[in-house]
């Protein structure tokens, strides 16, 4: 008898709870249209993680703000008013997981598609290797290049977050 009630009570030492970690998450527009966007934590295996509930701590183009999930999903308080570039950035206990995306706002909605950090380091480097095998095209090369900054700027891209974007995707194409 002594034995049983001394293994009814290590019982709660054994079952202790998992701690929830958002692995991976995606950005979508959120379901009532209503100029948000909504953060969807995704399982190892890329579907929605329905057991992630409570506050997350993530960072959205340098500003940490805890986001509430409801199964799932959470809705930056933020609303979207043009097109833009949105760097989010999440850090748990193992890793830390960061996306580049561009918003493109059209009357139907917002549209947000994934930018790759790797981008930043292919485009130029394709451009100046074009730009080296004909010298004539240098010109061309530097109006690209001036034309690029100017669009990045006035959407919102800075080189803070080119950089963190960067890093980003090559921490998490090396681990």
């Amino acid at each position: 008898m002594k034995k049983l009630i001394f293994f009814l009570l290590l019982i709660p030492f054994w079952a202790g709870a998992q701690e929830q970690n958002i692995q991976d998450f995606v950005i979508k527009e959120n379901l009532s249209k209503n100029g948000k966007l909504a953060v969807v934590a995704l399982d190892s295996i890329g579907n929605t993680n329905e057991t992630i509930n409570g506050n997350y701590l993530f960072t959205i183009n340098g500003f940490s703000q805890a986001l509430q999930f409801h199964d799932g999903v959470a809705v930056p308080a933020q609303k979207i008013e043009s097109s833009t570039f949105v760097f989010f950035s999440h850090k748990n206990q193992e890793k830390s997981k960061g996306r580049l995306f561009y918003i493109y706002k059209t009357d139907n909605g917002l549209s947000p598609f994934a930018i790759s950090g790797l981008m930043f380091l292919i485009i130029p480097a394709v451009v100046l290797g074009i730009a080296y095998m004909f010298k004539k095209v240098i010109m061309t090369a530097i109006a690209l290049a001036i034309v690029f900054f100017i669009f990045n700027h006035s959407q919102g891209l800075d080189l803070s977050k080119i950089v963190e974007s960067i890093f980003s995707s090559l921490k998490n194409l090396l681990g």
